[in-house]
C-alpha cells in the first residue's frame, strides 16, 4: 500500500521541514493544498511550482495531487444557476489541472462543500446537471495534462449536495469521462449508515483515490473507526492508489498525527 500526507496538516511548518518530516515517517506521497502555496493558483509562478516538485523529489516523495481545491477562493461554485460564475469555476478547474501537472500530480480531489452547496430553491437534478456541466468543460484540460478530477462526496455537517457515495458515481457517469473518477474518504463514508466496507466495494470500479482519517476529524487510529475490515476491502478490490491521510483536528500535535497515522494504517495493513 502506498501512503502519502496531506501538507496543510503541517501547518505553518515550511515546506522543506514538513516534507522531510513526512518522509522520515515513512510516506512516500505528499498531497497539495493549493492555498498553501497561494489563495489564488493563477497567482503561484513557474519557480514556485518547479520549486514544490523538485522539493518532493529531494525528499523522496511523489506528489500525488491536490485537494481543497476551491478552499479560499470567491467567486467560484459548481451549482449555481449563474452561468458566468458557472463558466469561471470550470476555468479555474482548468488552472488547477495545470498546477496539478507542474508539481508533479496526477489527482485533484473536488471536495469543497461550500463552493458547491444548493441554494434554496433549485432542485438537485438541477444542481446535478449544473456541476456536471461545469467540471465537464474543465475536461480538455484534464486530457491536456493528463490529470484526473476524483469527485468526492462529504458529510450533511459539510454540506448539502454529493451526501452519499452514490451520489458522486452519480455525477461521475453524468460527465462520462475517464479524467473524471471518484474519491472517497473515510470521514464522510461514516455518516451514511453503510459499513465502510460495503461502500468501497460498491464503488471498486469508480475510485481512483482514498482519504484515511477518522469521524472525529483525527487522524486513522485516533478514534473509533477500526480500519482493519478497511484496509482489507481495499485489498479485497485489489486498489493500487495512495491512502492520503487527511485531518481536521492537529490538537494532538502535528508530529503525533503525522507518525501515529502512518503506524497505525501499516499495523492494519499487516493484520490483512
Amino acid at each position: 500500500m502506498k501512503y502519502a500526507i496531506c501538507n496543510e496538516t503541517f501547518v505553518d511548518w515550511p515546506h522543506e521541514r514538513a516534507f522531510a518530516f513526512a518522509r522520515e515517517c515513512g510516506y512516500t506521497g505528499i498531497e497539495i493544498a493549493p492555498f498553501t502555496l497561494n489563495g489564488d493558483a493563477r497567482l503561484i509562478t513557474a519557480e514556485q511550482r518547479a520549486e514544490v516538485r523538485q522539493l518532493a523529489a529531494d525528499h523522496e516523495l511523489e506528489v500525488v495531487g491536490l485537494h481543497w481545491l476551491l478552499a479560499k477562493t470567491t467567486g467560484f461554485h459548481l451549482t449555481t444557476p449563474d452561468a458566468d460564475v458557472r463558466q469561471a469555476t470550470s476555468q479555474y478547474l482548468g488552472e488547477l489541472a495545470r498546477l496539478c501537472r507542474d508539481v508533479g500530480g496526477k489527482v485533484l480531489v473536488l471536495g469543497s462543500p461550500q463552493q458547491r452547496n444548493v441554494d434554496p430553491g433549485i432542485a438537485m437534478s438541477d444542481a446535478m446537471a449544473f456541476a456536471a456541466e461545469t467540471i465537464r468543460a474543465a475536461v480538455p484540460v484534464l486530457e491536456e495534462t493528463d490529470t484526473v478530477l476524483a469527485i468526492e462526496p462529504l458529510g450533511p455537517a459539510e454540506g448539502n449536495f454529493l451526501n452519499h457515495a452514490s451520489d458522486g458515481v452519480e455525477l461521475m457517469r453524468l460527465i462520462d469521462s475517464a479524467n473524471v473518477r471518484l474519491h472517497l474518504d473515510v470521514k464522510a463514508m461514516s455518516s451514511e449508515g453503510i459499513p465502510i466496507p460495503d461502500i468501497i466495494r460498491s464503488c471498486r470500479d469508480e475510485m481512483v483515490h482514498f482519504h484515511a482519517n477518522d469521524a472525529n476529524k483525527l487522524g486513522p487510529g485516533f478514534g473509533e473507526i477500526d480500519f482493519v475490515p478497511i484496509m482489507a476491502a481495499l485489498k479485497e478490490i485489489s486498489y493500487d492508489g495512495w491512502v492520503s491521510v487527511e485531518v481536521f483536528d492537529y490538537s494532538p500535535g502535528i508530529e503525533r498525527l503525522a507518525k501515529e497515522s502512518i503506524d497505525y494504517l501499516k499495523e492494519c495493513w499487516a493484520q490483512v
